[in-house]
């Protein structure tokens, strides 16, 4: 059984290798990356494990804004995604709180109509083509405008698809009002997957700070969130370091089966 295979099986089956935690580590990863870089790893730890061990977040709201950068759908780590489900889970998340962040990773796929409906508009007018005026009745939407809720990046794609665009509001709604989520929290998480590497969208990042900081977040508490950001770059060494691992025992392998090789033959001759 390869390394990778011992890791994949790890996590199915335990907490973790040695049934501990170390933040956004694979344990396996860490202990091979530790035995051949012991002081980088050292170093990289006091750096990517400070969001678990500062208490600036309850442990739980680390675990839960980890699966979403995890699970979403920009990411999709499957690993990572599990380990911080289970680390949630004993922090004492309920199996609703990870639904709906599940709903949050999900849902950030609609930045691709905010991105590109208002250059569809734009580019349509330069060509001369117009859309095609759509009827269709749309309460949620007109309720979050008449309330002043209404984010102005929707307007293009509320304009060639009303009724879509009422869908995907509908299922957003929840996420910010079924009470599953604080309010506080609901924006730090849209932070987090607006903010992280695999997405970096600035619109709505800017915007998610506005909210959380009316609802009484730190800058502190912000900041923190971009921390958990930067260590989901550790992913890549829990995916590489295991790979390398591997392959160099492999390499190690051939090549003492070719030296076994010669040797058989040298005995004949």
């Amino acid at each position: 059984m390869t390394l990778l295979d011992k890791a994949r099986t790890a996590s199915v089956t335990n907490r973790s290798v040695d049934e501990r935690s170390t933040g956004p580590w694979d344990n396996l990863a860490l202990a091979k990356f530790r035995e051949w870089e012991p002081l980088w790893v050292d170093q990289c730890l006091k750096m990517s494990a400070d969001p678990w061990i500062s208490g600036v977040l309850p442990r739980k709201d680390v675990e839960l804004i980890s699966i979403a950068v995890n699970a979403a759908c920009t990411n999709l780590s499957a690993e990572g995604t599990r380990r911080h489900i289970r680390g949630a889970l004993e922090a004492g998340a309920t199996r609703e709180e990870i639904l709906m962040i599940l709903k949050i990773a999900s849902l950030l796929s609609i930045h691709t109509c905010s991105l590109g409906a208002p250059i569809l508009l734009e580019e349509a007018k330069t060509a001369g083509v117009k859309p095609i005026p759509k009827k269709a009745a749309t309460p949620v939407c007109d309720k979050m405008k008449a309330a002043g809720q209404w984010n102005p990046a929707w307007d293009a794609f509320f304009e060639i698809a009303p009724a879509w665009t009422e869908a995907v509001i509908a299922v957003s709604l929840p996420v910010y009002t079924s009470g599953v989520l604080s309010p506080k929290l609901a924006e730090l998480l849209s932070i987090a997957v607006d903010a992280s590497i695999t997405h970096m969208y600035a619109p709505g990042t800017r915007r998610h700070i506005q909210t959380a900081l009316k609802l009484g977040a730190t800058i502190e508490e912000i900041m923190e969130v971009f921390k958990i950001c930067v260590a989901q770059g550790m992913q890549a060494s829990n995916l590489g370091i295991l790979l390398l691992a591997d392959e160099l025992q492999g390499t190690q392998r051939t090549e003492k089966e070719g030296n076994s090789g010669e040797s058989q033959i040298g005995e004949l001759c």
